[in-house]
């Protein structure tokens, strides 16, 4: 009989494989739980000071995405018109 208590485990993390050709390069476990992180396969509770950092890295890496962003989107927006009049996409 499976208790209760490992379905509540179950939800707060996952399991994220990282794959390339077929072949999982990395299997990491994410805690799913806002304001845990996971330590040692235990779910640990974030300090202040780190979850503010985390925010700041993460809009400091939205804003160097964004212009580098709008490139990639208008090349790709022009090799997949390539594409259709060449009949190639379908």
């Amino acid at each position: 009989m499976i208790s209760f208590k490992l379905f509540l485990d179950e939800a707060t993390w996952e399991r994220i494989n990282r794959v390339r050709g077929g072949k999982i390069q990395r299997r990491k476990m994410v805690s799913k739980r806002p304001g845990y992180r996971m330590q040692d396969g235990k779910l640990v509770r974030m300090t202040t000071m780190e979850k503010r950092k985390r925010h700041l890295a993460q809009v400091r890496a939205a804003r160097k995405r964004k212009p580098m962003m709008t490139r990639i989107l208008k090349r790709r927006k022009l090799s997949l018109r390539r594409r259709q009049t060449a009949g190639i996409n379908k």
